[in-house]
């Protein structure tokens, strides 16, 4: 069964985007929040996030950006909804990584019509994952000449490269929970 993560601050949209995925069997779970959205990823690892563009907290842009720059979430198909008077940039949010827009209030076929290829591409991209971590696997069973000098160097690059976006998140984590 096909997982859908729906991202809406609206009452409205929850109930009838719910409605439109659960009767064409999808197994939906709903947050009304950017934040709770990221968290709730890895538990309910969707096949497709229906994220509002302009969602508290953490923006769909936002859950866009975070599920593509995270290899584990490669899977993951991504559509932002706004409603029907929100100005939204498109070109934006492709930059983003989205895979498609909608507007709202929802209209069950054009939303289906949207989701139902984006599925297909998720579960095509999931298996896809799963071969190659399979192929890894056994790759790993073949033992390897290690040279120590240079899994070192490739740390120290690796943790210098990483390391200002660690520093940052951190802080804004710091920062936010300071805040409360």
């Amino acid at each position: 069964m096909s997982r859908v993560l729906l991202a809406d601050d609206s009452p409205h949209a929850q109930r009838m985007g719910e409605r439109i995925l659960r009767d064409e069997g999808f197994e939906v779970v709903s947050v009304t929040d950017g934040e709770t959205a990221l968290v709730r990823l890895l538990d309910v690892d969707p096949d497709v996030i229906v994220a509002d563009a302009f969602l508290p907290r953490r923006s769909g842009f936002d859950i866009c950006r975070e599920v593509k720059a995270n290899p584990k979430l490669r899977h993951v198909r991504i559509v932002l909804t706004a409603g029907v008077l929100e100005p939204v940039d498109e070109a934006e949010a492709a930059r983003a990584g989205s895979d498609a827009f909608l507007k709202k209030p929802f209209e069950a076929s054009l939303m289906l019509d949207t989701l139902k290829p984006l599925l297909e591409s998720a579960r095509q991209a999931r298996d896809f994952t799963a071969s190659v971590h399979h192929e890894e696997e056994d790759a790993a069973l073949e033992p390897l000449e290690v040279d120590e000098e240079r899994v070192r160097a490739a740390v120290t690059i690796a943790l210098d490269t990483a390391m200002p976006a660690i520093i940052e998140e951190i802080t804004r984590q710091v920062v936010r929970a300071l805040k409360k």
